[in-house]
């Protein structure tokens, strides 16, 4: 399972790094203000989704994958946000 999330947060630092034609994970991290609005959209069509009890799993990905790409446009990186939620351990 974490072997996934990696292996998404790589392709998108990959694509970062270099650009893919068509890519729509450029896009997002090329247009912050895009991705931004993804990120909220996402957001409420999984709170809507959780409301119906339908489509769930589909619009939790689609959140996660759309944050992850916001905060490496903004340049947070995952292992700090991990090592706050780490301190946070009670």
């Amino acid at each position: 399972m974490l072997g996934n999330l990696e292996n998404l947060i790589k392709i998108v630092r990959e694509r970062k790094l270099k650009s893919v034609k068509d890519s729509y994970t450029n896009k997002l991290l090329k247009d912050v203000q895009f991705s931004r609005s993804k990120v909220l959209e996402e957001i409420n069509e999984l709170i809507d989704s959780v409301d119906k009890n339908s489509n769930i799993i589909h619009e939790g990905a689609d959140v996660l994958y759309h944050l992850i790409v916001y905060l490496e446009a903004n340049n947070i990186k995952i292992e700090d946000i991990m090592e706050e939620l780490k301190k946070r351990r009670k």
